[in-house]
């Protein structure tokens, strides 16, 4: 473990505390310094005005826009991992799609399980489904909070509640609104660069606001941000590798990333060029009782990052071939297969003993060089290949709409609304092959593109009617919601999916040449297609005091999908004041989560790793398709996929010790029918079993996907009868998954934050402390295989939390920031525990000039990492990916900032 002690860590934390204190030169810009007696106005989880998070039956979290600057990530999910203990987000190296759009978690949930507004409206979904999650995040189809500038932030407002039946799916672990800038006057520029201590990562930000009066009664905020950041290297050279540059193959020749090295294994953040983001909000009053407000946005990046090295020696569909004399053999390429002459064999030998093959037995690979007729893939791709792999995403939103109050009785507030959003990625990958063509084939495809798109319509009313005896009016709030998502498939380039002639049976089966079809690493999508689903949603809710110490809440909402039929959620919440310093709150509620249309329809061909640590073609289908319908007949019909719900519990206390004030909230969510991707299934081998109980077969052929369903075309067994021409496009799948509602799990924990300004005896400043224990068991396993369980179990720390100090005087300010990560398990590592680790962040601020401030910052002051990884021979993988603290260790940062 590269790390200080804890002891030492504590000392110099506190150190640079007094420090910070004693110069005259310091300030803290996690919140402002009075915060905790200042009412902090919400507009999530209740719909009465001029609410305060105070007075709310469950927990708000408000984070200030300043407070999201004055940190040392731009990346919104880097700094809300920052804020809030209980919310998760990692890298997400070699994760496909995942590590365009980064899966994040609050309370150890999936992504999905949590509401993301924007300006109080439903924000769409991102394009990427995270196949690969890390376990946790599996099959989750979130929002793509990447999107967001912190410097066009007015606040972030975090419901730590359940919150279905007040907004409808996905309000299970909570509600995330983002609000914009609305200022009509100002401007702010930020100018920023950063790295890392290991000297890679570079990356800089140039981002802008400005305020504008629109006529006297408006205003139109426009935020901008352009950057770009190069990845990070945190590998070791593979013993595979090592073993291969030992018995001279040029493993070295391999460029993997923008960082020189020799390692031949990709781990570390990817490449993230032309990073632009675009911002508009807008809004005027018509009347004295009508407004009309538009906000809207477009952004674009490019993220690239590596896949896994294809060994030379083993890589089944490309390099190796079928077993000899009990000898592994070079999988080699007959061009001429109807002659009657075959190639050249050409054993694969283990010279040292290790474990690990290494040597081509060199007497046939001359032969095979020199036979015109035949060859191999070590021609093309002497060392092996590590495919690079990408996307190109584009994010595009707008909402309008009208809001005010009309002269009915006390009053009747009104807010109605369209919105339409779309985020789309269109990826790449190169340095890799389609096996299938030969040496034919290009090296670099565009395997096709996903896209989300969502329209809604909304309709929200308020009215206030007075209660005699009661403190306020019974607040009474109503409303309608249309929406529509679609998920739509392009193909790819017909390279990206073609099953060419060398991955066909030829005429002798069952002796096909099987080289692997698709772009290796990331197959083609073989057609364009478009899926859609449509709901309706009616919703009530009362609010009032009904005394100056008690407040309920109730709410119920009812909702039509067209895909699964109806859902009626519902919520109660209390507020009880028993001193002016003591309130206790709690709320019980309902909630559920709606497949999407992309998780019911997606298709998708990923190389990862299988139990066994090979790397295997694993596919992603509809569980409605043919194959996934073969899969789950010959398993018992034992799938389903409809929507997860949940019953959330909340219970909580705020109140003053002293000059600091705490709340401390403590949930319990259970969760039944969890939408997930189903463990990989063995396809090939029920394919198989159906070929056997069929009496095509004997015993298992050991042929490929494609030569067994040709084997079995037009056979019945089960009361299935298989048509090969119905898997077009599976055919050389080994597993598959599907997503499908698949276990149960409880959720249980506790927040704590902690708040006090205090008097240094010059200039102001404050502490903040927040902690979070999560606890998350499966309560019904349904078909998760263990490493999955245990992800779901162990792989977040069950501890996260932070203190953080900070100073203002004069012209300086200051921010020193300790955080903690608990101990958690690496269940991509074969269970491996990882200790937990403590960090220190720190940032000093100047006033050179009136409207000018110097800032320079450290993130991960003592360069401190996670407990390495004792498997990182195998594949190269130093630290564990799914590191809640990430791996690239410490950081540096300077920032200009001018404002006017």
């Amino acid at each position: 473990m590269r790390t200080l002690t804890l002891k030492t860590q504590l000392a110099l934390g506190v150190s640079a505390m007094m420090l910070v204190g004693s110069l005259s030169t310091a300030s803290f810009a996690q919140s402002d310094g009075d915060s905790a007696n200042v009412d902090e106005i919400i507009s999530t989880g209740t719909r009465r005005k001029a609410r305060s998070a105070a007075d709310t039956p469950a927990p708000v979290d408000v984070i200030s826009g300043d407070e999201f600057l004055n940190n040392a990530s731009s990346d919104i999910g880097d700094l809300l991992r920052t804020a809030v203990p209980s919310f998760n987000v990692n890298a997400q190296p070699i994760s496909d799609a995942a590590t365009i759009i980064r899966p994040a978690n609050l309370r150890g949930l999936s992504p999905d399980n949590t509401l993301v507004l924007l300006n109080g409206k439903r924000r769409h979904r991102g394009s990427v489904i995270s196949f690969l999650g890390g376990g946790i995040s599996d099959g989750a189809q979130g929002v793509d909070i990447g999107v967001f500038p912190a410097i066009g932030l007015k606040q972030v407002e975090i419901l730590r509640d359940g919150a279905s039946s007040q907004y409808g799916s996905d309000a299970i672990a909570g509600v995330m609104n983002f609000v914009l800038k609305d200022a009509s006057e100002g401007a702010t520029v930020e100018l920023k660069y950063g790295s890392t201590y290991a000297g890679d990562g570079d990356n800089y930000r140039i981002s802008g606001n400005i305020g504008l009066p629109l006529g006297d009664a408006g205003f139109i905020n426009i935020s901008a941000e352009y950057g770009a950041s190069d990845g990070t290297f945190r590998a070791v050279q593979r013993g595979d590798a090592a073993n291969l540059i030992a018995n001279g193959f040029p493993v070295n020749d391999i460029s993997v990333n923008t960082v020189t090295t020799e390692t031949v294994q990709y781990w570390g953040r990817p490449d993230v060029k032309d990073d632009i983001k675009l911002f508009i909000n807008t809004g005027i009053e018509l009347t004295e009782n009508v407004e009309a407000y538009a906000f809207g946005n477009y952004a674009t990046r490019n993220v690239e990052g590596g896949f896994c090295f294809r060994n030379p020696t083993n890589r089944g569909g490309v390099f190796r071939g079928p077993v000899v004399g009990g000898l592994a053999t070079l999988r080699t390429l007959d061009l001429t297969d109807n002659d009657g002459i075959g190639c050249p064999v050409v054993t694969i030998t283990d010279t040292d003993g290790d474990g690990n093959l290494d040597t081509y037995d060199p007497v046939g690979f001359a032969a095979l060089q020199a036979d015109p007729n035949c060859a191999s893939f070590a021609d093309l791709f002497p060392g092996g290949f590590v495919p690079r792999f990408g996307g190109d995403n584009r994010d595009l939103a707008f909402t309008g709409g009208l809001r005010g109050e009309l002269a009915i009785g006390n009053g009747l507030g009104y807010d109605v609304s369209g919105s339409y959003g779309t985020n789309k990625t269109e990826f790449f990958i190169r340095n890799t092959i389609n096996a299938s063509l030969g040496l034919a084939t290009p090296t670099a495809f565009t395997p096709g593109a996903y896209e989300q798109i969502e329209t809604a319509f909304n309709l929200d009313l308020t009215y206030g009617i007075p209660m005699e005896g009661w403190a306020s009016d019974l607040g009474i709030a109503a409303g309608f919601e249309w929406r529509d998502e679609q998920f739509d498939i392009t193909a790819g380039d017909p390279a990206s999916f073609a099953l060419g002639p060398f991955a066909a049976p030829s005429v002798d089966y069952p002796n096909g040449q099987g080289f692997s079809s698709s772009s290796n690493g990331f197959g083609g999508f073989n057609r364009s297609t478009s899926n859609s689903q449509g709901n309706i949603a009616v919703y009530g809710e009362l609010e009032a005091d009904i005394t100056d110490a008690f407040t309920l809440q109730a709410a119920l909402r009812w909702e039509d999908y067209d895909s699964f039929g109806t859902t009626t959620n519902w919520k109660l919440g209390a507020l009880y004041q028993l001193t002016d310093s003591v309130r206790i709150r709690g709320t019980y509620s309902t909630g559920f989560h709606a497949p999407t249309a992309g998780q019911a329809n997606v298709v998708n061909v990923t190389t990862a790793f299988d139990a066994q640590g090979e790397l295997a073609d694993q596919g992603t289908i509809p569980l409605s398709s043919v194959p996934g319908t073969f899969i789950n007949n010959a398993l018992g019909n034992r799938f389903s996929l409809g929507p997860e719900t949940a019953n959330n519990l909340s219970l909580g206390i705020a109140f003053d010790l002293g000059a600091m004030s705490w709340t401390v909230d403590y949930y319990n969510i259970a969760m039944k029918d969890r939408i997930a991707i189903t463990d990989q299934q063995d396809f090939r081998g029920l394919l198989v079993a159906h070929g056997i109980a069929a009496g095509v077969f004997a015993v298992d052929p050991g042929t490929t996907t494609s030569q067994v369903l040709n084997a079995i075309n037009g056979t019945t067994a089960n009361g299935f009868t298989v048509n090969a021409a119905d898997f077009a496009g599976f055919e050389d799948l080994i597993t598959a998954a599907f997503f499908a509602n698949d276990f149960d799990t409880k959720t249980t924990g506790f927040d704590i934050v902690g708040r006090m300004p205090f008097d240094m005896g010059v200039g102001t400043s404050s502490v903040s402390i927040g902690a979070n224990y999560n606890n998350t068991s499966v309560t019904r396993v349904g078909n998760l295989g263990a490493r999955r369980q245990q992800a779901l179990e162990e792989q977040l720390p069950s501890w996260k939390g932070n203190l953080a100090f900070n100073h203002e005087q004069g012209m300086w300010r200051g921010l020193v920031r300790v955080n903690y990560f608990g101990p958690w398990t690496d269940s991509g590592n074969g269970g491996t525990a990882i200790g937990g680790e403590m960090t220190i962040d720190a940032e000093l601020g100047a006033q050179v000039m009136e409207n000018v401030e110097v800032i320079i910052g450290v993130a991960n002051a003592f360069d401190n990492y996670p407990d390495e990884n004792p498997g990182q021979l195998n594949i190269g993988q130093l630290y564990p990916e799914s590191s809640p603290m990430g791996f690239d260790g410490g950081s540096y940062y300077a920032k200009l900032r001018i404002t006017y």
